[in-house]
């Protein structure tokens, strides 16, 4: 009979496991009180180590940098809520051997805001939560006391976030900690002390506090990098990254094996960084969103310059070169066009080497043949990388705009 009433009783948690179900506060009565004589002593005595163990944290469990890297997002819609304003007082004065001490009540403290604010050690938005509510201002007080303003509210965004309402664009946050205020708090409320007038020396008005703004934002991540590692599938792309940077993507013999954006630094000699983006395989028809289509396509837009990679080993490599670039310019227009370097990978290999005269050929000597794997000329690919870099950095600077800095 207590089992049955103890789990309809929707204020009582219910805790797993046999004999642990019965609440905590009631499980040990307060001194004076008798327990009743239809409990069963065994479901009362619950074991607070077996309590702990089946416990869970309140709010969001986090997740380890391992999990989060697995669970890759690039888009999130947030409903953002700005916090409320605290109400204003109606009071009076109160003091002996005066009176009419007049009104004294405070007005009500500012919502806080919800801010967006770019963090480097976040690197997707995995961790961004559906909603966010400010924290609401606090309530005036007597003697013309104002209420405590609410604490802004940061949510962190990696780089490269984009902000979007509809269809419009309201903020880029592509550099470390750029700021965005997503939703305004209200304002705080008016207490009757702000209502004295010569014409009403004793008002009793005050207003309440206003609600925040309240937005539905979509935010969209796109990989801010120097250089992008474009490619079909199984190109080596990823081995590339492990060659020249410390990254540590997944490698593996068969397509598709990068499925989230990995970005690697590269180390100059003149203590200058390079970021270099591997971006998840593309296929023909990417921009009509086949294989995994637009949803990396986008990642590219912001890397000044590419690195093309093509497999040696299959047959007529040069083909790639083409069928690529048509893909970026079906996306977007103008970006095949960027500077760009073309990789010859897998050099290692005796049909990749056969191939090689025919490709330098057709596209001259700009491609840079290499091997990932062994390593081999791995030093002219770094060259050129660094070529790219002080060009973008000397055309940034020209145009009076700071260049990406790691």
């Amino acid at each position: 009979m207590i089992r049955s009433r103890l789990f309809s009783a929707r204020s009582w948690p219910v805790l797993e496991g046999v004999g642990c179900w019965t609440p905590l506060a009631r499980a040990f009565p307060r001194p004076g009180r008798l327990l009743p004589q239809h409990a069963s002593p065994r479901l009362l005595s619950v074991s607070c180590a077996g309590c702990t163990k089946h416990q869970e944290p309140p709010g969001k469990k986090l997740l380890s940098e391992k999990k989060l890297k697995r669970h890759f997002v690039d888009h999130r819609r947030v409903l953002v809520r700005g916090g409320r304003g605290g109400d204003g007082v109606s009071c009076f004065h109160s003091e002996p051997r005066k009176e009419f001490g007049g009104p004294d009540g405070g007005d009500g403290g500012y919502g806080g805001h919800v801010i967006l604010r770019v963090d480097q050690q976040v690197k997707s938005l995995s961790s961004v939560l559906s909603q966010y509510q400010g924290f609401d201002g606090g309530a005036g007080g007597r003697k013309n006391c104002f209420g405590r303003s609410g604490a802004m509210l940061y949510i962190q965004v990696p780089v490269g976030t984009l902000v979007k309402e509809g269809n419009e664009v309201l903020a880029d946050l592509s550099h470390p900690g750029d700021e965005f205020i997503a939703a305004l708090g209200g304002a705080g409320g008016k207490g009757n002390r702000f209502f004295l007038a010569n014409d009403n020396r004793a008002p009793t008005t005050c207003t309440p506090g206003q609600p925040g703004q309240e937005r539905v934002l979509f935010l969209e991540l796109k990989t801010v990098a120097h250089a992008g590692l474009v490619g079909f599938p199984n190109a080596g792309k990823s081995s590339l990254l492990r060659a020249i940077s410390n990254a540590r993507p997944t490698v593996a013999s068969y397509p598709f094996t990068t499925l989230n954006p990995h970005v690697g630094v590269v180390h100059c000699e003149d203590h200058q960084q390079i970021a270099v983006a591997d971006i998840p395989g593309i296929i023909r028809g990417a921009h009509q969103n086949r294989g995994l289509g637009l949803a990396f396509l986008r990642h590219i837009e912001r890397c000044p310059f590419l690195l093309f990679v093509l497999d040696l080993s299959v047959p007529e490599p040069w083909t790639q070169l083409d069928d690529l670039k048509y893909e970026l310019e079906q996306y977007r227009q103008g970006l095949s066009e960027r500077p760009h370097a073309v990789v010859a990978n897998k050099v290692d290999l005796p049909q990749a080497r056969a191939q090689l005269p025919q490709l330098q050929a057709r596209l001259g000597r700009e491609a840079i043949a290499l091997s990932a794997a062994t390593g081999e000329n791995l030093e002219e690919l770094l060259l050129r990388l660094k070529e790219l870099h002080d060009d973008h950095v000397a055309a940034e600077l020209e145009r009076g705009r700071q260049p990406l800095r790691w």
